[in-house]
């Protein structure tokens, strides 16, 4: 019964399918990026990684639904050791010290979170941030959300976060015209802020960037899909749907004994909440393949299609027997001797 429900759960649009496993594989692309300029993988359990997760949720916590409906994916620590993450993590240190001395001894350093698009993160884990605007926003760790709001979240539900080092200095309220200002109002100032008092909003002039703010954590998440921005349409278009176990079953007779055998038991870890929806459809991918999987989803939606209407169209036609002829020239090589 439980399996039942779970089943209802789980389905998924194959309209949607394929491109959902291409921004999965854009994730992942992601994640190999943050390895290849220093960022390691920790395990949220760490002690880091424990503190971070507790911090995270806790700033999403005055939006419950948004709170219980996000999870996360991954966490990445800076761990870079070249010679240009050197001179930024020095040049960050310097600030610190100078912005000390001539604050009374306090540089005021916080955390703070910044979301943008996973290409913007990728930028910026690469190069640094950019120098074409004004200033950049941050958000107060207890105030996270905003942040995921900001992160663009994509076709496949995950969005990255960066947790930085911030030297805030002295801080200023930004005035409302404020929008072209680049630099400190006069140099009794280091920052800005929204509210004095209770701010939302960190601001780091474009005359402080790079020095001022030193990424230590990338946080990626999985977030509900309203976050996305994406509105829902007045008409939406009917969406044929197919449940993970009837992918199974469609997929079983192309696949040999171990690689059914690799797909259920990927199925029964989606089952039990191991692995999420968009690990399911990726593993999925892995193991039978974008030639097969993209046969079958074609060949399954215009299936349904042509169940429902009586009238297809010459171009649902076409995919329908082309995807035909690819699965049946699948099943035949499957056939041929060694």
């Amino acid at each position: 019964m439980n399996q039942i429900g779970a089943e209802n759960q789980t389905s998924i649009t194959i309209d949607d399918a394929m491109s959902e496993s291409n921004e999965l594989d854009s994730c992942y692309n992601c994640f190999q990026h943050f390895v290849a300029n220093g960022f390691s993988k920790i395990d949220e359990s760490s002690f880091e990684g424990d503190i971070i997760k507790t911090s995270f949720f806790s700033s999403l916590s005055r939006n419950p639904r948004i709170s219980y409906r996000t999870k996360i994916v991954a966490i990445h620590k800076n761990s870079n050791t070249s010679q240009c993450w050197k001179i930024r993590a020095h040049s960050f240190a310097v600030y610190t010290k100078a912005v000390a001395d001539t604050r009374g001894g306090d540089a005021n350093i916080k955390y703070a979170w910044y979301g943008a698009s996973k290409n913007e993160i990728c930028e910026t884990v690469m190069h640094g941030f950019s120098w074409r605007r004004h200033s950049i926003s941050v958000s107060p760790a207890k105030h996270g959300l905003d942040s995921v709001l900001c992160s663009e979240v994509d076709g496949s539900g995950v969005g990255h976060l960066l947790l930085c080092r911030v030297i805030l200095g002295k801080q200023e309220v930004a005035r409302e015209d404020s929008r072209d200002q680049f630099h400190p109002s006069s140099m009794d100032f280091d920052s800005a802020v929204d509210d004095i008092s209770s701010p939302t909003r960190y601001i780091i002039w474009n005359t402080h960037l790079n020095c001022n703010i030193l990424p230590c954590y990338i946080l990626s998440f999985e977030a509900p899909l309203c976050l996305s921005g994406l509105t829902e349409p007045k008409t939406i278009k009917p969406k044929t749907w197919i449940t993970f176990g009837t992918l199974i079953s469609i997929l079983s007779p192309f696949l040999d004994h171990s690689q059914r055998a690799s797909l259920e038991e990927q199925y029964t870890n989606y089952l039990e909440k191991k692995i999420t929806r968009p690990q399911m459809i990726q593993r999925a991918r892995a193991i039978a393949g974008n030639q097969l999987l993209s046969a079958v989803v074609k060949l399954y939606t215009n299936k349904e299609i042509q169940v429902s209407s009586t009238n297809r169209d010459d171009a649902a036609s076409s995919e329908f027997d082309d995807a035909a002829r690819l699965l049946g020239t699948i099943y035949s090589s499957m056939m041929l001797p060694a």
